[in-house]
């Protein structure tokens, strides 16, 4: 009976590390940017968009943060404003590539959000360096470079591509105008 108890136990635990994973990224996101997010599925450059103004909406948190004098908790608010700038960045990326292999049109946004990488790193490397939030930290500028470095390849593939598929564009711009259409 007690090493029943054990494997059940076990199990539960093994069960409960997904739930919380995927509870702590929805946290990273407020209801409404959820909404916001779903209204932009339909359009590639929309969602992208939508994905910049709430990382921006984090990096005037982390500025905030950094305007206001130290506080108690000022390390532990740091590391949860870093934690959601990281976990959201990560869901672009993924969206980035699903866009990338779809040949979706972006070459519109990508400049822009080049410069908001750039600004964004910056934001993050403005604390200074503190064991309370070094981990996430490390892993928000990880995945900021990883957009950077995505969104400047894209650049210049998707130039590419659209040049020698001139119909695809041509396709981007009917989806674009009529999202809800079937493809």
């Amino acid at each position: 009976m007690k090493m029943y108890s054990v494997f059940v136990l076990a199990a539960l635990a093994c069960a409960s590390v997904p739930m919380a994973v995927a509870q702590s990224k929805d946290d990273a996101l407020s209801q409404n940017e959820i909404e916001e997010l779903r209204d932009a599925a339909f359009v590639p450059a929309d969602r992208i968009q939508a994905y910049e103004k709430i990382l921006d909406t984090r990096e005037r948190t982390i500025e905030e943060l950094l305007a206001k004098p130290r506080h108690v908790t000022f390390g532990e608010d740091m590391h949860d404003a870093m934690d959601q700038f990281g976990a959201i960045a990560d869901e672009m990326n993924d969206n980035l590539d699903e866009l990338n292999a779809q040949h979706r049109d972006l070459r519109k946004v990508l400049p822009k959000l080049v410069k908001a990488t750039e600004r964004w790193t910056t934001v993050l490397r403005a604390p200074g360096e503190d064991d309370a939030y070094k981990v996430v930290r490390r892993i928000a500028l990880d995945a900021v470079k990883d957009t950077h470095d995505m969104a400047l390849e894209m650049e210049s593939s998707e130039e590419a591509y659209f040049k020698v598929h001139p119909e695809a564009a041509k396709e981007e711009k009917t989806r674009k105008d009529n999202p809800h259409a079937p493809e």
